[in-house]
């Protein structure tokens, strides 16, 4: 799997997109993209990477949630490239609704979708066990204090993904971790249990 990350190259605020590529770019791999920026620009950014000859840049899109600066360029994504577009809500644009648990195939690894209303109510992360690669969107996952309010839900998922071993972390906003992704989870679950958790939420 190659993971190119991708910025909005018009607008200040944007959040980062992932370009996601099989290693060797052979026709069934799922050349896809984890959010899509605010303005759409990141297609100029596309154009410049191989993608594999005889593919789509673009085969599949999947939106972490439906904040604007995740999902507003996504018009122009599907305007040049008409891929596979697949959300947990409904959102203009999106084709296919996801649910927790389901398995997507991102470049050429398998990615569980796992439900997490923690930033907004339909935020998702995209996990790999193969790889431990995790897609967070805005999901926090470097809380370095007590304070605040979460959710029980929120709880079970930084518990789970300690299980899951995830290796690392490429966010909505920040630059990836790829070392002490198991200390910054541990160390945020301490705080999170030290703040007041609120009731589960069912959907």
């Amino acid at each position: 799997m190659k993971i190119h990350l991708l910025r909005s190259t018009r607008v200040v605020y944007s959040g980062n997109a992932y370009l996601i590529l099989g290693n060797s770019n052979s026709l069934e791999d799922v050349n896809s993209l984890v959010d899509v920026g605010t303005d759409g620009s990141i297609v100029d950014r596309i154009a410049s990477i191989q993608t594999g000859l005889g593919k789509r840049p673009v085969e599949r899109v999947v939106l972490t949630h439906s904040h604007f600066d995740h999902a507003g360029g996504l018009s122009r994504v599907i305007q040049e490239y008409d891929p596979e577009t697949c959300a947990y809500s409904t959102i203009e644009g999106v084709k296919k609704r996801l649910s927790n648990g389901e398995v997507t195939v991102l470049g050429d690894e398998e990615f569980e979708v796992l439900y997490v209303p923690e930033h907004s109510s339909d935020s998702i992360c995209l996990y790999s066990s193969r790889t431990g690669v995790l897609f967070s969107g805005d999901t926090p996952l470097r809380i370095n204090s007590p304070g605040g309010t979460y959710r029980e839900d929120f709880v079970s998922f930084l518990e789970d993904l300690l299980r899951r071993n995830a290796k690392a972390i490429y966010s909505g906003h920040d630059a990836p971790v790829l070392k002490g992704v198991e200390q910054i989870i541990r160390n945020s679950l301490r705080n999170v249990e030290q703040s007041e958790i609120i009731a589960r939420v069912t959907r």
